[in-house]
């Protein structure tokens, strides 16, 4: 693959000089152009060492508007990334619509590193890269512009290169011991990355091998393929799919019985009952949850249900019994104008715990295949393809040794009705009640057919549903401490 690039290109400085000042007036017009659409833009920088990584990366910062940019260097995991899974420093960079993102080092860093000088397996290595096929074509298909660029030397001008850094006084502390390790594992570390970029060379996100043994002509080249690729796409705007296409990826048959339909409703548990159990599992809880510190492992607690099917009372019980320093409960609401401006998941992955702690979120990521589906705010596509998104997202978290428990409190209409009118004349819950409450519940068959199938395409292996029956809120909530109590004693083993 290195072989088909052409080696020694050039640019003389006169040919710089004359292509400079179109190329930076396009290059802010685009940029400038681009703030008013909905897409971001990932511009990732790899290649070999003494490439001019670093020297690439501040060229474009002085060729465009540095207020509409975002820098990003990875390489090793830090503490606090360590404490989370993989994916979550790359996801909390990811930037607004309407502006870019410059990464020096990305997802392809640590994968890449770790077969090469750590003899990484080979089916993990190309698990990854599976992982990076899916992430970024999620992004791609949410709008953004992803352009991938490498870097490229023979092993005979990197050593010249690092030379002659190395023989710099004012540029010598750039060299280390690592990038002659590197050095020395020129050809595995080409190998390897040849595989990666093949892999991962795609239609929406293309890789641009680019010859480096020349400043002026790297980053002239660099400068005008981003240019070309940003001026094509506002020109050309990806249109929505057509709607017979876009329902045809999500629809499903409608189920005569459904999930719901086989939760028993009528359990219930008496005063002395539900107050001696609920002291009993509030303890082991209290417990679990300081072991679970102890032990740097962590939880996330999703609930869902219908309208006042008992999620804050429920969420109540597991705060009393935890220990609030390792503990937050987010509270899901309609999406901030910063949560709107990225992908869905990014406002979920933001609230990922540290090792040892708990986050319960009261509502979730499954907004976005009930509320979003049923009231328009998401495009058949988007909602549609969201199940297999949701699945990874919980994937990552599962891999990494979170314990996730996912509840839906289920309640019939009838209880519902009840406790709205009950919020309605009773003055410390009228809080609880809206317009919206009464709106949602007009649309229940249609909450009923996006539960059912939200249910059935996301309780799998690693992340099953747990069901609560939620007529009795007693004993409800004494089904999700005991689920939470079985679900912390599993993941501490």
């Amino acid at each position: 693959m290195f072989e088909a690039v052409e080696l020694g290109r050039k640019v003389s400085k006169e040919e710089y000089e004359a292509a400079l000042p179109q190329l930076r007036a396009g290059l802010l017009e685009a940029q400038f152009a681009l703030r008013e659409t909905r897409c971001p833009v990932l511009v990732l920088i790899h290649g070999v060492e003494g490439a001019g990584k670093s020297e690439l990366l501040n060229q474009l910062s002085q060729w465009l508007d540095i207020r509409g940019m975002e820098f990003h260097t990875f390489g090793r995991h830090t503490d606090e990334e360590r404490m989370r899974p993989p994916w979550w420093r790359f996801w909390i960079t990811l930037p607004p619509r309407g502006k870019g993102a410059f990464y020096l080092g990305s997802w392809y860093t640590n994968p890449i590193l770790t077969r090469v000088l750590e003899g990484g397996d080979a089916s993990a290595f190309e698990g990854y890269l599976t992982q990076i096929r899916q992430f970024e074509r999620m992004l791609a298909l949410d709008g953004a512009i992803i352009l991938k660029f490498w870097l490229h030397l023979s092993k005979k001008d990197q050593r010249r290169r690092l030379e002659k850094l190395e023989g710099d006084k004012a540029t010598r502390w750039r060299v280390t011991k690592e990038d002659w390790r590197r050095h020395e594992a020129y050809d595995t570390f080409v190998r390897a990355s040849e595989t990666a970029i093949r892999e991962t060379d795609t239609g929406e996100a293309p890789w641009y091998l680019i010859e480096a043994k020349n400043a002026r002509y790297r980053d002239l080249t660099v400068g005008q393929t981003i240019l070309e690729v940003l001026q094509a796409r506002l020109q050309n705007p990806p249109a929505p799919p057509p709607p017979s296409l876009a329902h045809a990826a999500a629809a499903v048959p409608g189920a005569s019985v459904t999930i719901l339909d086989r939760v028993d409703l009528s359990q219930k548990l008496e005063d002395a009952a539900y107050e001696k159990r609920l002291k009993e599992l509030s303890e082991t809880l209290g417990r679990l949850g300081r072991d679970a510190y102890e032990a740097k492992r962590s939880a996330v607690i999703v609930f869902e249900g219908w309208d006042a099917a008992g999620k804050g009372g429920a969420i109540r019980r597991l705060s009393a019994a935890l220990d609030a320093r390792s503990l937050q409960v987010i509270s899901v609401a309609a999406p901030t104008d910063e949560e709107k401006a990225r992908h869905y998941l990014w406002r979920f992955w933001r609230h990922i715990p540290r090792s040892g702690h708990i986050t319960i979120y009261d509502r979730s990521w499954y907004g976005r295949l009930m509320v979003e589906r049923v009231e328009g705010f998401a495009r058949p596509d988007e909602w549609g393809r969201s199940y297999a998104e949701i699945n990874d997202f919980e994937q990552h978290l599962v891999d990494h040794g979170i314990a996730l428990v996912k509840f839906f409190l289920h309640i019939s209409p009838d209880e519902q009705l009840a406790r709205f009118k009950e919020r309605e004349t009773v003055p410390y819950k009228r809080h609880k009640i809206t317009q919206e409450d009464w709106r949602n519940r007009e649309k229940w068959p249609a909450y009923e057919t996006a539960i059912n199938e939200m249910v059935a395409r996301t309780s799998t292996a690693h992340a099953p549903w747990n069901i609560i029956p939620g007529n009795d809120k007693r004993f409800a909530r004494v089904q999700v401490l005991e689920t939470l109590v079985a679900a912390l004693k599993r993941t501490l083993g």
